[in-house]
């Protein structure tokens, strides 16, 4: 199946119905009044998420959606039909953009999640709505209205985990194939990956997550040399970036550092923001060196970067350091969800009171009244008074 992240469609709502003009006449009521029904809705438009779509190829072949039209009202105060709506199902992780306005209209991030992408004209009144003390047979009606009309820009931004970076070659589809049930091609020539590969990495009993391997960047990437940076945005929403440098098939550890590099020159130049995200470096194929090798490099390669972010030395078609790497990668995945659910519950916890809930919770408070006096109490109190 061809993998496609990006395509345009056009969406139509439905027209709402006309207002119909119409009057009982029955026999032996000579003034019926009037009893023209409203018209229907027009039928609108929705995105629907599915787990089940990877990729928007399906839009390749279709790109116009028209929901159906409202129909006219009609006598006996009969309402029409309401136009049928529409749902789109789109993959889950597809940003939707208005192309005339660049207005990002959302993003649909959960199974099921449903948005209105084009809403249905509003249907047109029959002269009954018009009808008063004054007008007892009105020939007013009125139209239906239009129904939203769109070009919309699908981007699908893969949802993961933890993203893969790195040169073509540098060991990414071996490291998902070993560490995950996935199957991406692998080769010894450049560009094996041509379109993004997920896979899911269960480190224990219900304990998983996903990894994105993402083709490889080569210098020039943002100017379009290669592949060009196009499948950056998939690594966007990652939670970690793991940066795989090749050190077993290069000539020095120089040669690595001047990869190392390259990939964080055009990071920056696609987002700031990414460039500047906390990565991970993990250096691959250190089954082609001896472990002097792999120390000595690994060592040159820390000082020559200054690197003070997590480093690894794997060796991913031997399963070498693949387990502590999934082991770490789960701990932290771990610990930032409960930073974040605790972060959602502290501010439901003290979200600002809404004004009239705060008006509500005021009346509702219990005001402490002073205590009652039975009779005798009160009968010494009053004797007191007098005397």
């Amino acid at each position: 199946m061809k993998f496609v992240d990006e395509t345009t469609i056009k969406v139509q709502a439905g027209k709402g119905g006309d207002g119909c003009l119409g009057f009982r006449r029955e026999k032996y009521i000579p003034f019926g009044g009037p009893d023209g029904g409203d018209g229907g809705d027009g039928g609108s438009i929705y995105l629907v998420a599915d787990t089940n779509i990877n990729t928007l190829v399906d839009f390749r072949m279709r790109r116009q959606f028209k929901a159906a039209n409202g129909e006219q009202g009609s006598g006996a105060n009969c309402t029409g039909p309401a136009g049928d709506d529409i749902e789109i199902r789109v993959p889950i992780g597809t940003m939707v953009t208005d192309e005339d306005t660049d207005e990002i209209i959302g993003d649909m991030t959960t199974n099921g999640q449903r948005m209105l992408v084009a809403k249905g004209g509003f249907h047109g009144l029959g002269n009954t709505r018009f009808k008063s003390s004054v007008n007892r047979a009105p020939r007013k009606t009125t139209k239906g209205t239009p129904g939203d009309q769109r070009t919309l820009r699908l981007e699908l931004k893969l949802l993961a985990d933890v993203g893969l970076l790195g040169l073509p070659n540098a060991g990414k589809s071996t490291l998902i194939r070993s560490v995950s049930a996935a199957r991406p091609r692998v080769a010894d020539y450049p560009f094996t990956t041509l379109y993004p590969n997920l896979g899911v990495v269960s480190v224990h009993d219900y304990r998983s997550f996903v990894i994105a391997d993402i083709p490889g960047i080569i210098e020039g990437a943002a100017d379009g040399a290669g592949l060009g940076i196009q499948f950056l945005k998939h690594v966007s929403r990652t939670r970690i970036l793991l940066h795989l440098v090749d050190i077993g098939s290069v000539e020095s550890a120089e040669q690595a550092i001047a990869d190392i590099r390259t990939i964080e020159n055009e990071l920056v130049k696609y987002n700031e923001e990414l460039g500047g995200r906390e990565r991970w470096l993990v250096l691959t194929k250190t089954d082609l060196l001896l472990d002097e090798e792999i120390d000595e490099r690994r060592d040159q390669i820390q000082h020559a970067l200054d690197w003070q972010g997590p480093l690894y030395t794997v060796a991913a078609i031997s399963k070498q350091g693949t387990r502590q790497l999934t082991f770490d990668l789960m701990e932290v995945i771990e610990s930032v969800s409960k930073l974040r659910e605790e972060s959602s519950r502290l501010e439901e916890k003290y979200r600002p009171i809404d004004p009239v809930d705060k008006e509500a919770s005021e009346d509702d408070l219990l005001v402490e009244s002073e205590p009652e006096l039975n009779g005798d109490e009160s009968k010494e109190q009053t004797g007191d008074e007098h005397n």
